[in-house]
């Protein structure tokens, strides 16, 4: 294929790869100024009988990712076709696959194998959810990028639950991947790309695949003999993981892990068995006289023992970041924030900020971090987003499971709007931090989230169940009908679905009717729009507000986070299940707030004058005083 220039309106950059029936190029969207990887097929390179098929195929992988929004998975943009070629524009990743690591003979401690295992069945669990079965899962298609984060690509033979492209009986993928029902041309769904996930585990923490040989001989072993146990290649390794990856790697379907959810949950297990393991065998060992061995040597004894040498008016805590330790007097009240970000010069320089006035516990290792959680409650914690194996999106989802009552931040320096989605429906981040920060904002900000853990850090939330009916109604602003009708349809029977096409049409609404669930597309009133989510939630925080939206414009959407505490966001067209999903979600915690009403401190935000003394502000305000006085004043709101 000669050199191009441009395809379509993406100016070509760069090949950032060739195959045998195409070229991959990077290039360059200059209307949004966005780089792109654009991979291409020359219908030119294939024989006349093949051409409709591989194009169809084509076109196929370009549906089944298309639909996929999630920081695991390579997002398709775009997709073309002409006479000529034919076209899909991704996300570009800035990175290596796992192969080419291993080739230039990179090696993973155990924990972080554990973490990119995570990662990777995250995200093919989230395709799985969405129909979507990649089917060829192997070292050279999962890519870590250059700040750390896996992206699952190449679902180029992935099947679509309701596509006919596949029939059973095609045996596609990749021999030494390839669960024994590929081979058998038998139909294939998402517990063939859980085994090959299984496969690839394997390779991480032994360095040897399961099976190898030709494909023949590869085959043969897959449908008929157990893999050796990996503790017995890898003496580091818990027999624990034994039977993890064992079960992973079953010739029978039935006698596999059932969901990657399962699967995740298994891994990380085995991983912590393999982890205490390795610390017990540190303990064992004579230290070295070297100053800073022994400090490691102190961070691995069994926090209890740190406990034990302090006064009983103090608990002593291993401090993260290497200082020595830090005696924490249980009669003061003082805040905790942990500070996780892989620069040493950004967590000095918070640390020094913030130690006067907070007990400040730092690290660059998220693993360790989310350990620490466990033993040590946290008032606030902040998160650098890019960071090596644990993205900062990740580990304040996880430290949500771990400790609710905390207040998160994520601190970052770079607009991916991925991984901001992702910050708000899986980590309920409280404020999004953009580096290089302000001074004086950034301790005006940690101070608000600090004052809001203290009072929440009693408060315990009690379990809610969404009643037979409420009276409460969610309400739909958008100028299109599609998501008022299918949330009407989703939940209709349970309360009131209210829709307005225009702001005026959302204020006379909420004049009238107690609303718990906003939901709306801010492209198309931008102004008005955003106006009145932020003031919304100045006046009324116990409204929750899902932004419902095509656009791409990450510095609205981390505005509407600040300013609006957003619950969630949904990308147009909209995944049934996941609008379902949330809206639930916020019905459960509006209820929540009825009953613990203090809990809406963590959704409220500053107040913005700008806003609030506008033409469209004072509008607002004047209509929403309605919800204000229904909330403070006539009670709480009615179930």
């Amino acid at each position: 294929m000669e050199q191009l220039e441009r395809i379509g309106k993406y100016e070509i950059q760069d090949v950032l790869g060739k195959g045998a029936m195409g070229v991959v190029y990077k290039g360059y969207d200059r209307a949004i100024a966005r780089t792109v990887a654009i991979k291409v097929i020359a219908k030119a390179s294939l024989a006349p009988a093949e051409i409709q098929h591989v194009t169809e195929r084509f076109r196929h992988e370009a549906q089944a990712v298309g639909r996929l929004v999630h920081p695991r998975i390579v997002q398709i943009y775009d997709y073309g076709e002409d006479d000529e070629i034919a076209y899909i524009v991704m996300e570009f990743v800035n990175g290596k696959t796992l192969y080419e690591h291993l080739s230039q003979e990179v090696s993973y401690e155990i924990h972080e194998v554990g973490e990119i295992i995570r990662q990777v069945l995250d995200g093919i669990g989230y395709a799985h959810s969405e129909g979507v079965v990649h089917r060829d899962l192997k070292l050279s298609n999962i890519l870590i990028n250059s700040d750390g984060r896996i992206k699952i690509g190449d679902f180029g033979i992935a099947r679509i639950e309701s596509s006919e492209l596949t029939q059973v009986g095609d045996i596609l993928g990749t021999p030494y991947c390839m669960a024994p029902e590929q081979f058998l041309g038998q139909d294939v769904n998402s517990l063939a790309d859980l085994y090959s996930i299984g496969v690839i585990a394997y390779e991480l923490l032994t360095g040897i695949k399961p099976f190898s040989g030709n494909a023949a001989t590869v085959m043969q072993q897959v449908l008929n003999k157990r893999p050796a146990d990996p503790s017995k290649l890898n003496s580091r390794l818990s027999p624990l993981v034994d039977a993890v990856l064992q079960k992973a790697l079953a010739k029978r379907r039935e006698d596999r892990f059932q969901s990657a959810r399962e699967f995740s949950d298994a891994f990380r297990a085995a991983i912590d068995a393999c982890l205490k393991l390795g610390a017990s065998e540190s303990r064992q060992r004579p230290a070295s006289p070297d100053g800073a061995a022994l400090l490691e040597a102190a961070k691995l004894l069994n926090p209890g023992a740190w406990a034990k040498a302090a006064p009983s008016s103090e608990h002593v805590l291993p401090d993260l970041s290497g200082d020595s330790a830090i005696s924490l007097d249980r009669s003061v009240r003082k805040a905790r924030i942990l500070i996780v970000d892989d620069e040493e010069r950004i967590l000095t320089a918070l640390k020094s900020r913030f130690r006067d006035r907070y007990h400040v516990f730092t690290t660059t290792d998220g693993t360790k971090a989310l350990d620490f959680l466990t033993r040590y409650p946290m008032h606030v914690i902040i998160s650098d987003q890019r960071m090596p194996v644990m993205p900062g999106v990740e580990l304040l989802r996880r430290s949500r499971e771990i400790s609710p009552r905390s207040v998160r931040i994520l601190l970052t320096g770079y607009s991916d709007l991925a991984a901001i989605v992702g910050s708000i429906n899986e980590g309920e981040v409280y404020r999004f931090i953009s580096k290089p920060w302000d001074n004086d904002q950034l301790q005006r900000t940690v101070a608000e989230a600090v004052t809001i853990a203290l009072e929440l850090a009693d408060t315990r939330e009690a379990p809610v169940e969404l009643p037979e009916k409420m009276e409460a109604g969610v309400l739909i602003v958008d100028r299109e009908e599609e998501i008022f009708r299918v949330t009407r349809e989703l939940i209709g029977g349970l309360c009131p679905v209210l829709y307005a096409t225009d702001l005026d049409g959302a204020l006379d609404l909420m004049r009238e009717r107690e609303i718990a669930v906003v939901i709306t597309d801010v492209e198309a009133e931008h102004e008005e729009l955003t106006a009145m989510l932020k003031l919304l939630k100045q006046e009324n925080p116990q409204i929750l507000t899902i932004v419902v939206t095509k656009t791409s414009d990450a510095e609205m959407i981390v505005e509407l986070i600040n300013q609006a505490q957003l619950f969630r966001f949904l990308n147009k067209p909209v995944n049934i299940g996941l609008l379902k999903k949330h809206v639930y979600t916020a019905l459960q915690r509006y209820l929540a707030f009825i009953q613990t009403p203090e809990l809406t401190r963590e959704h409220q935000v500053q107040s913005v004058d700008q806003v609030r003394t506008s033409s469209i502000g004072l509008r607002i305000l004047d209509s929403t005083r309605t919800l204000r006085e229904r909330w403070y004043g006539a009670g709480s709101p009615r179930v």
